[in-house]
Order: C-alpha cells, then structure tokens, then sequence
C-alpha cells in the first residue's frame, strides 16, 4: 500500500537516496517510527543550507513519526570530512558546547517537543565521550573493514590531498551514532543530505555486523542547487543564519523573496508546508502573472515565519514596502541600517554640509556640474524626502543617530553616507 507521507516526499523531489525502498515503506504504515537527523556544531547558528534534512524530518513528525535530534557535540570534535577538500581547523571544547547551546535553541523553532510524544533533542558527546580507546579499538574498530571505509566517496575524494586518522575515524564515530539510538531508542531510520550517504551505510553496516539483522535504514536528500548554478544559501553579504543577530528577518526575508522564477516552485516544495493544490495554484500564478511574484511572496512569508515567527515576518513586510515606498521617516535607525547594508557605503567629512558638495565628495554625482543638474531636475532625495534646492546645507536633523545619511539619485540608487 503507497505511503502518503513517501508520496508526498517524492511529489516534493525530496528523496535522493534509500537503502531499502520497499520495506521502509511497508514499517511506515505498519508503525510510529523513531528516525534522526544530526547536525555537527560547526557554528553557533544553522544557516538556511542545514535546513532541508530537519524540514524533511518535521515532515515525518507531522505524519505521526518522532524525531530525534542529534547534535554533534562528539563529533563536532573531529570534523565531518564529507564535502571538504582540506582537514578542518578543530574547535576548542568550549567552543564546541557553545555552538551546541545556540544550535539546540534553533531546534525548538523546528519540532514540536514538548507533546508526550515529541521530537528527542540528544547529543552524542553523552555517549561518544565514554568510550576510550582501548573500548573504541575492540568494540568497534574491529567491525570496520579499510578496504570498506576507502570505498566511501568521503574518504576517496580526500586521499590524494591527504586525510588525517582523525578525519578518517569520523564515519565510524558516526555509525556508532546509529547503532547507539537503535539500540536505545529504537531508531530505525536516518535521515541526511546526499554527501551523507556513506555515513548512513556505514551505520547500517556496522549495526549488521555488531548485532546481526537489524532493522534499519537510510534516507537522504538530494542537495539543494539553484539554476543558475550558484551556491544555494548565500547572498553578497555571506551565508543566510537562522539566528537573527547574524541574519536579521528582513534580510532572511529579503533573501527568499528574491528567489528567481526558475527556482521558486521547486523552493515552495522544499521549504513550505504548503498544500500540494496551493504550490500548484501558485505555479499557475507564476506562468500567468509572474510580474505579481505571488509565489515569492509565498515562500518568503511561510519560511520566515516558520523561522522567526509572525511578528519578525511582519516587521520584516513592514520595513520591505517602506524602502520600495521610499517612506524612509517610518523606520528606527536600526532598521535603516539592515535595509540598506548591502547598498555603497560612502563617508563624508563633517565639514561638508553644502549638498551639491556633499553629493560630489561622496561620488554619487561625478562633478559639481551634474551634481547641480541632479538636484535642480529632483533626482536627489535626502532621507527620502526630494531636495531641489542648490544650496542646501546639511544639518543635525540629516544625521540619523549622528552617524549616517541616506541619499538616493533617481529611482532606485541609494547611498548610505557615514560621517567621519
């Protein structure tokens, strides 16, 4: 009998990969099922290209199914050399449990925990940092063919730069993650991106030959590209965070809603909880009326406010239509700054305060000529009120918090000028 969560997965192109097709689907509809998805504490803050495995897992929630949450914070210590040309710089402990602190609170805003039967948040430091050497050697090690561990796409692609014995040992440290939560919580699936693959085999693997048939599988995600090639997940400015200090909602918001055409609909089925007749309807928008951008909009508002929630989307609406609007006296300062981060930066001395001056100094008109024909033809706006007036002088009321100014030409160039 189809599964509607395994159909719903493959309607969203979100199964790349899966160990055994036929009996997964056959205990999904036979069982509540414990599954897990890790994440290594790399950073204090996921940022948008973790996110797909852990949606996918809420999809297995909603369907009926508990997750478990690993964090990382044994294997943080090593590094994970899949997708990496070169060894990692290893992280302090310190490090490491901070990291896992920031990562285990952006996780509440991804399950449910708190039902009777929610989401598990663990880390394999509880049960990895037990183990010593000698244990890990015997009890393991000796279950772990080289020949098998060489094989693996993540261990082949480093050897001709090199691999450390530390980078080597990871995928055991990892298999012993899927053989511990089987055997404790009676997990029997594990859920990953694509390059984690020989990861999940190798838990498998391991579990066959330390404790004999084991049911357990494997399921990953394809990775997340766009059309045109580049990276998914970042912008000019970097990577897109999911904590707010390092990604404000109105730059994750921004982000989203500047999804191409080519990418939005595939997007809305990774990353939306949508209906599949609301994508669908959505798509009809796009072919139809492009110019309207619904399904942008859709997107940017569902993953924003899955992420931050309601009021950081609103505020991130808000201060969105006051830039298009050029309404720029309705927003803090604050705002100001995160609406314009990625607009030239410009620094003027205090001293000038004549506007044609200022605007040529500045580089934002090339001599004091055109600068002169700008402001009389009202192509400048000063903190988004036109200034026609040739000799305008710069006062304190133009300095927002004293420290800045936003000056556009025509239409859409805006300048932030700072004072020095």
């Amino acid at each position: 009998m189809a599964n509607a969560l395994i159909e719903d997965l493959q309607w969203r192109g979100l199964i790349y990969q899966q160990t055994d097709e036929a009996n997964l689907e056959a205990l999904l509809n036979k069982e509540q099922v414990s599954l897990y998805c890790g994440a290594d504490p790399t950073a204090d803050s996921l940022h948008i290209g973790h996110l797909l495995p852990f949606l996918t897992l809420r999809r297995f929630q909603n369907h009926g199914h508990r997750p478990i949450v690993l964090l990382g914070g044994g294997t943080g210590m090593i590094g994970d050399p899949s997708g990496k040309s070169e060894e990692r710089v290893l992280q302090t402990e310190e490090q490491v449990e901070q990291n896992v602190a920031g990562i285990a609170q952006q996780m509440h805003k991804l399950f449910e925990f708190e039902t009777e039967k929610g989401a598990q948040l663990v880390n394999n430091k509880d049960w990895l940092g037990k183990i010593s050497l000698i244990d890990f050697l015997r009890d393991y090690g000796k279950h772990v063919g080289v020949n098998y561990m060489l094989a693996k796409d993540s261990i082949q692609s480093r050897l001709e730069n090199g691999i450390s014995f530390t980078e080597f040992t990871y995928t055991i440290l990892q298999a012993i993650d899927f053989g511990h939560l089987n055997q404790t919580y009676n997990c029997k699936v594990q859920v990953g991106g694509s390059d984690q693959w020989g990861n999940i085999t190798s838990g498998i693997e391991l579990m066959r030959r330390m404790y004999g048939q084991t049911e357990a599988y494997g399921l990953t995600i394809p990775l997340v590209v766009k059309s045109d090639g580049k990276k998914f997940g970042k912008s000019e400015g970097g990577a897109i965070w999911l904590d707010s200090a390092k990604t404000s909602p109105y730059e994750f918001y921004q982000f989203w809603i500047n999804t191409s055409d080519d990418d939005v609909i595939k997007f809305l089925k990774y990353f939306t909880f949508l209906e599949h007749s609301e994508i669908e309807r959505l798509e009809q928008s796009l072919q139809e009326a492009p110019h309207l951008r619904e399904a942008q909009k859709a997107l940017a508002e569902n993953v924003t406010a899955f992420i931050h929630g309601e009021d950081a989307l609103n505020d991130a609406i808000r201060i969105s239509q006051a830039l298009f609007s050029g309404d720029l006296k309705s927003l803090s300062s604050q705002e100001l700054k995160e609406g314009f981060k990625d607009v030239p930066q410009v620094t003027l001395s205090h001293d000038t305060t004549n506007i044609v001056e200022a605007i040529v100094e500045s580089g934002i008109s090339s001599s004091k000529r055109q600068a002169r024909e700008d402001v009389t033809n009202g192509a400048i706006y000063i903190n988004g009120e036109r200034q026609q007036d040739v000799g305008y002088t710069f006062t304190a009321a133009d300095k927002i918090d004293n420290e800045f100014t936003i000056i556009r030409r025509g239409k859409k160039k805006y300048f932030m000028v700072n004072y020095k």
